[in-house]
């Protein structure tokens, strides 16, 4: 049974929906039997570094990033914050950033905390996997990634989300597993845990009664990114027209035997109406969530909306009608 769940572990979260009915972690195929996307670890190109897109920041003041719970105690391996989104990537020329609701999930994106310029992207082992200057990196964003490779594309997403409704005192957090299981936090906190049974799990009681801390938090956070993928993220999420797109929003394709998401974490717009959004990701194996560049000398993606689709560095365009959200 060891070995068994070692095995399904292993599988990526950016990958399809499986079987219906089926519950194995992921996928249902071997991952010993399966590469990993040619496309997910491109080489760093032989232009150098990226051009800054703002000058270098000052050191944050005390309490800047107190919305923020992961970075109280420093996880092993976390960069440390040294500025945020807003104030390291300004609007492109002509375009000002769009209006937020103060305590909702984009304005909570809008300020995330940001590591020193330079950090590479490394896995969840701290192999680098991005180095700095690569031409479509243009920030890595201060928030562990965790001891096993869970914290992949549609986990990142779950995590931020997560973290955002915890920062605003919410502990009823729930997350449904690719076949459909509701995980949800507080039967975490009463003593339940995910058992294997044949090709499916059940929660069943198996700890005592633990309090709610951001610790245990963050540990429910694993068992969730264990049992959920992009398919799940595709199947739960709100679709949302282009028109209505804000930034908490992601695109998010599936596949088999992959699948990948991306995040809006912020959004401008032009007196002509144009849209420019910043874009982060992880990907496989579990990674720094970083910030995407569309080419070195930018970092806003400007949507061309008679393409139909977004195109981003690592993976096929995006489709607009695969824009969903999570629910706020």
């Amino acid at each position: 049974m060891r070995w068994t769940l070692a095995l399904l572990g292993s599988l990526s979260a950016c990958t399809a929906l499986g079987t219906p009915g089926a519950e194995p972690r992921r996928d249902a195929e071997d991952p010993a039997m399966r590469p990993e996307p040619a496309r997910a670890l491109p080489a760093a190109s032989a232009q150098g570094s990226a051009p800054a897109s703002a000058s270098p920041a000052s050191p944050p003041a005390a309490g800047a990033f107190a919305q923020y719970p992961w970075l109280e105690g420093g996880a092993v391996g976390m960069p440390a914050p040294v500025d945020t989104l807003e104030k390291r990537f300004p609007p492109p020329r002509g375009f000002t950033r769009v209006s937020l609701a103060p305590e909702g999930f984009g304005a909570f994106l809008r300020t995330l905390p940001l590591a020193a310029k330079g950090t590479p992207v490394k896995s969840y082992r701290g192999d680098e996997i991005r180095a700095d200057g690569h031409p479509n990196v243009a920030a890595v964003v201060a928030i562990d990634v965790g001891k096993a490779d869970l914290q992949q594309c549609a986990d990142a997403i779950v995590r931020l989300h997560a973290e955002w409704r915890w920062s605003h005192g919410q502990r009823d957090h729930a997350y449904r597993t690719a076949s459909g299981t509701k995980l949800e936090f507080q039967r975490y906190v009463s003593g339940q845990r995910i058992r294997v049974n044949g090709n499916r799990i059940e929660l069943v009681p198996s700890a005592k009664r633990a309090e709610a801390t951001h610790a245990l938090f963050r540990t429910w956070l694993d068992d969730v990114f264990g049992w959920t993928n992009t398919g799940a993220l595709a199947r739960d999420g709100e679709r949302v027209a282009l028109d209505a797109l804000r930034p908490g929003d992601f695109f998010v394709l599936t596949g088999v035997p992959f699948g990948h998401t991306v995040l809006v974490l912020d959004m401008a717009k032009d007196a002509a109406g144009r849209r420019a959004v910043l874009l982060g990701q992880s990907f496989v194996p579990a990674q720094n969530v970083h910030v995407l560049r569309p080419e070195p000398a930018r970092v806003w993606f400007v949507l061309d909306e008679a393409a139909g689709a977004l195109t981003t560095p690592f993976w096929d365009p995006f489709p607009f009608d695969s824009l969903r959200r999570l629910p706020e």
